[in-house]
């Protein structure tokens, strides 16, 4: 009954998202599945990921699984009257998200000492690339480039024997999302002992070399260490959690497995012949899934079955835990979004609303936040954007 009735943890804090993209708004959507009242707003020309993926009702998927739950307004802040406006929203903000590159707030007028003149409760969370007061500040930063930077890219090469690319997901920008979600708490703590707010200087090459767990390994020496094993066995593709090494210890001590060989082989022969034994042993000795996996078991070594995204969905736990689950779609169906991953005993969290469109809650939140008559929000025309589903 408890949880039943559960209330969500920043319920009543107001969030002002002047991010796009990804970094930003993931920011924003966590801070929106706890509770906040997150309002986004956009640029007249939309953010860039409306562009990205499927769209329904005007609204692409991209989009979609970044923003859900958060309202939405359009101001040109190329207008004098839009920064002017922003700071009025401002007065009113507990958190302010923004990651443009470091001189861009500064030259709207809208950098932190400014804001904070306004409201000294503001926690305002600025993410770039690089951060800020250095050489690459003025760098422009997407994932693919701090990857490439902090040798994510290099290394994945390495391991795999392949042409250098990109890796799958967006790893700089998440790290960061995730850092500054824990900045901003953390600043929110102690702001009910200061009843101060603060700047947040958020970098992405900070938080991914902080989250990534060989770094400090490698910079004090260059790692030689196998990458973890895909194999393929009478029960499929699975990965497998060690380097051959280690497998093969673990297939000759526990399962019996030899490699045939006389003593003083070299290198070389024993690596062909134990891979070859290994092979045998998952596809010849273990013919079907329950063979493979008991004697994965009996080898006490972790496996995952190899999917496609689109196949994680059907993972038992998945399933359980309704980590897919669906929104409204805004034309009257639904939509998948993945659902917020903390499951407090007391309290609750969770995507609470379909997608914004573009400039949609424009009179319901200058109305709501800063007591906006329609004539007043009506004599804003050039400022703000109408409401669209474009």
């Amino acid at each position: 009954m408890e949880k039943a009735s559960a209330s969500f943890p920043l319920s009543g804090l107001r969030v002002l998202d002047m991010s796009r993209v990804l970094s930003g708004p993931f920011a924003g959507r966590m801070l929106s599945d706890l509770g906040a009242d997150v309002v986004k707003l956009e640029p007249p020309e939309g953010d860039v990921t409306r562009l990205w993926g499927k769209k329904i009702a005007g609204i692409s998927g991209y989009f979609a699984q970044q923003n859900a739950g958060k309202r939405d307004i359009s101001i040109d802040l190329r207008n004098p009257e839009g920064a002017e406006l922003v700071k009025r929203l401002v007065a009113k903000s507990d958190i302010l998200i923004e990651n443009f590159r470091p001189d861009v707030m500064p030259r709207f007028g809208l950098d932190y000492e400014t804001l904070a003149a306004i409201n000294p409760k503001l926690i305002m969370l600025s993410i770039s690339g690089f951060g800020s007061g250095n050489a690459d500040s003025g760098r422009a930063a997407y994932a693919p480039v701090v990857h490439a930077e902090l040798g994510f890219v290099h290394g994945q090469s390495e391991l795999s024997g392949a042409y250098p690319t990109d890796i799958i997901l967006s790893a700089a920008d998440t790290n960061a999302s995730l850092h500054g979600l824990v900045g901003v708490l953390s600043a929110l703590y102690e702001r009910t002992s200061t009843g101060k707010g603060q700047h947040i200087d958020m970098a992405m090459v900070d938080a991914s070399m902080y989250t990534n767990d060989a770094m400090t390994y490698a910079l004090e020496e260059p790692s030689q260490s196998l990458p973890n094993e895909v194999i393929e066995t009478s029960a499929g593709r699975l990965m497998l959690a060690g380097d051959f090494r280690f497998l093969w210890q673990r297939m000759s001590e526990r399962c019996g497995v030899e490699d045939g060989l006389k003593p003083g082989a070299g290198l070389k022969e024993k690596i062909t012949a134990r891979r070859a034994a290994a092979h045998h042993f998952f596809n010849e000795t273990c013919t079907d899934r329950e063979s493979v996996i008991a004697a994965l078991a009996q080898m006490n070594v972790a496996w995952g079955d190899v999917r496609t995204a689109a196949e994680a969905a059907d993972l038992p736990s998945v399933k359980a835990r309704e980590t897919v689950t669906q929104m409204d779609d805004r034309d009257g169906a639904t939509r998948p979004v993945i659902q917020a991953p903390y499951r407090f005993s007391r309290s609750t969290s969770g995507v609470r609303a379909g997608p914004p469109h573009l400039g949609e809650h424009n009179a319901e939140v200058l109305a709501e936040w800063l007591g906006m008559e329609e004539s007043e929000i009506q004599s804003l025309e050039g400022v703000l954007v109408a409401g669209s589903q474009s």
